[in-house]
């Protein structure tokens, strides 16, 4: 988990209380407040999962190059060795 998704948590935390207090208040525009503050949570959220998967995604192909560099110089060394 990265930093955008947890602030992303926190601010649609943040948005629900205060969707709630809207609505216990009666008061539409706290209440509209806190949908907004949800909205951008859960984008924010999103943001950073899309991060962490690309981020993912980058070291797997990171290490997945570097196995097949060292496969091929694993081979060389190999045919040094013979002849």
């Amino acid at each position: 988990m990265n930093r955008d998704e947890i602030q992303g948590k926190a601010e649609r935390a943040k948005g629900y209380v205060k969707d709630k207090a809207g609505e216990i208040l009666n008061d539409p525009d706290l209440e509209a407040e806190g949908e907004v503050e949800r909205g951008k949570g859960a984008l924010r959220e999103g943001f950073g999962k899309a991060k962490e998967t690309v981020t993912d995604a980058a070291r797997s192909v990171k290490n997945k190059v570097n196995d097949a560099v060292d496969d091929l110089t694993d081979d060389d060394d190999d045919d040094e060795r013979v002849a």
